[in-house]
């Protein structure tokens, strides 16, 4: 009895951690890149791949935030849901505790958001593996990071610019925001405001790039006391600069959400910097939709995940539509499926047949034929 006793406490100890730490690499879907080229970050690489993943398939480096790991943070962030359906991949970078005792991204060591060395090599590294082994488009690679995953995802977006097509920074920091760690921790409590000249230089001289630059989407809690709305600002500064955008953004969004958007010459969305009124430090998701709410995945009604994969082009669910756990859209309550299970976009109501001005759409036989028959003098009214 007591050993029994002993197996069920082990068990419950265990079912707790599980719990507490999240899924697997293996039970998120997640495999390993092992042999993916130089590695001079010491970052454990995961990776995944839908069933059927198209040749020439999109990209999604996703880059977790401190006391995370890159299951949790698919899962959280609802990535591996929605690279099922979009026919897309993952790569998820993963800090290990010897590089970093929060297993932050070291975005704030110029030893690892330098071109070439560290961190940032090593993920450069991994993306060159994946399109060579794995078919990926080269023109289609994305970034996406929260906290020190944004701050890094920063910093690759300014190290090797040629790499990628747009990126997503989530309560992040721009590059070069810092070069030690008590700098880091000053700016994410002040920003460390500068000249948006300033910022964009420090872009411009972190690799030989001189071409267009990636577009870039930043979002951000108002109620962030963990990094301040003051870093977003100075990220729009950084970006908007380097985009050469000026002029006043297009203002959308409502109630607690604000989105401003800048546009290019050609009318394309270039920079875009959403606000959430009252959300403190972590990822948005819409309660219901997909992701899954936890520490730092905060349920605020709005999805950020759909939302970056539409502002990277890929494809995202219908609003209103949620992901179950295998990737299958499942439409909004009321709407109609064919046989297939898709979803079948809501028809236009036909305008009603007329004849002699009568509506005949709107009315029973026996009244169509009383009007018809007054109408035509030959009963009367």
């Amino acid at each position: 009895m007591n050993q029994i006793r002993s197996n069920l406490s082990d068990l419950v100890r265990r079912q707790r951690a599980r719990m507490a730490t999240g899924p697997s690499a293996e039970e998120a879907g997640l495999i390993e890149l092992a042999g993916f080229g130089a590695n001079p970050g010491a970052l454990r690489m995961l990776a995944f791949l839908p069933d059927d993943l198209p040749h020439h398939a999109p990209l999604v480096v996703a880059l977790h935030g401190c006391t995370q790991d890159a299951a949790g943070f698919a899962r959280g962030t609802g990535w591996t849901a929605l690279a099922r359906t979009g026919g897309f991949a993952l790569l998820l970078p993963e800090q290990q505790q010897a590089n970093n005792p929060n297993r932050c991204f070291n975005w704030f060591e110029p030893g690892d958001n330098t071109r070439g060395r560290g961190e940032v090599a090593s993920i450069h590294a991994a993306i060159q593996h994946m399109v060579a082994t794995r078919g990926i488009d080269p023109k289609r690679v994305f970034v996406t990071g929260l906290s020190a995953g944004g701050a890094m995802a920063a910093s690759l977006l300014a190290t090797y610019p040629e790499v990628f097509a747009a990126g997503a920074i989530i309560a992040g920091l721009p590059h070069g925001a810092a070069t030690s760690m008590p700098e880091a921790f000053e700016a994410m409590s002040t920003g460390r405001p500068r000249p948006a000249a300033d910022w964009a230089a420090l872009v411009r001289s972190a690799s030989p790039h001189r071409g267009s630059w990636p577009r870039v989407s930043i979002w951000q809690g108002d109620a962030d006391t963990t990094v301040r709305p003051a870093n977003a600002e100075q990220l729009v500064r950084q970006w908007a600069t380097l985009h050469g955008v000026t002029g006043a953004p297009a203002e959308s969004g409502s109630g607690a959400h604000r989105a401003h958007a800048w546009r290019d010459a050609k009318g394309e969305v270039v920079l875009e910097h959403h606000r959430i009124a009252g959300m403190a430090h972590g990822v948005p998701l819409d309660a219901g939709g997909i992701g899954q709410a936890g520490a730092y995945f905060l349920s605020v009604g709005i999805g950020s995940t759909a939302a970056i994969a539409g502002f990277f082009g890929l494809p995202a669910p219908q609003p209103g539509a949620t992901i179950d756990p295998e990737g299958r859209q499942v439409p909004p309550r009321g709407a109609t499926i064919d046989p297939e299970g898709r979803p079948v976009p809501p028809q236009e109501e036909e305008a009603p047949f007329t004849l002699g001005g009568i509506e005949l759409g709107k009315i029973d036989p026996s009244g169509v034929i009383r009007k018809a028959l007054t109408a035509a003098g030959l009963i009367k009214s």
